[in-house]
C-alpha cells in the first residue's frame, strides 16, 4: 500500500499517478487534498504517519516543487524523502538511500513524467551492502536530535 498526498498545486498529478499505477496493480491510500487549499506540511505528516505506523510501505508527496514536502517529510523520524524530477534520481534514491517517500513538483514536471518517476521509485529495491552503513549513520544523526 502506498500513501499518497498533495497540496492544492498537485491534485492533477496525484490523480494521474493513482490512475496510471492502479492499472499496474499498485494500491493507494489517498490522503488528500482533493482541491481545497491546504498547508503542505499537514499533508506530509499524514502520509508519513501511515508509513511510520506500518499501514503503508511507501509514500508519494506532491506540491508545487516537491521541496516543501521533502523538507516537511524529512523532519519525521524514520522517513527518508527525496525530490525527484527524472527517473535516474528515482532509481538511485531507492537503490542507495532506501528512500521511503518520493516527492515531486507539479509545477516542475508533467504528469506523464511523474507517472514514470513514481513507477521506477516503487519498483526499485534497496541495494544494501555499503549503503546500509551510510543509512545507519543517518539514523544515528536522526536519533541524536531528540
Amino acid at each position: 500500500m502506498i500513501a499518497i498526498g498533495c497540496d492544492h498545486a498537485g491534485v492533477e498529478m496525484k490523480r494521474a499517478v493513482i490512475e496510471a499505477l492502479s492499472e499496474k496493480g499498485f494500491e493507494f491510500l489517498d490522503m488528500g487534498t482533493d482541491g481545497e487549499k491546504c498547508d503542505y506540511p499537514d499533508i506530509a505528516v499524514s502520509v508519513c504517519g501511515e508509513i511510520i505506523s506500518g499501514r503503508c510501505d511507501m509514500g508519494i508527496l506532491i506540491c508545487g516543487t516537491g521541496i516543501g514536502m521533502s523538507i516537511s517529510a524529512n523532519k519525521i523520524n524514520g522517513i527518508r524523502a527525496g525530490v525527484c524530477s527524472e527517473t535516474f534520481s528515482a532509481k538511485y534514491t531507492r537503490l542507495h538511500n532506501n528512500a521511503n517517500v518520493l516527492c515531486m513538483g507539479a509545477r516542475t514536471i508533467g504528469c506523464g513524467l511523474a507517472v514514470e518517476i513514481a513507477e521506477v521509485f516503487l519498483t526499485t529495491g534497496f541495494e544494501g551492502g555499503r549503503h546500509q552503513r551510510r543509512l545507519d549513520i543517518i539514523s544515528n544523526i536522526e536519533n541524536s536530535q531528540r
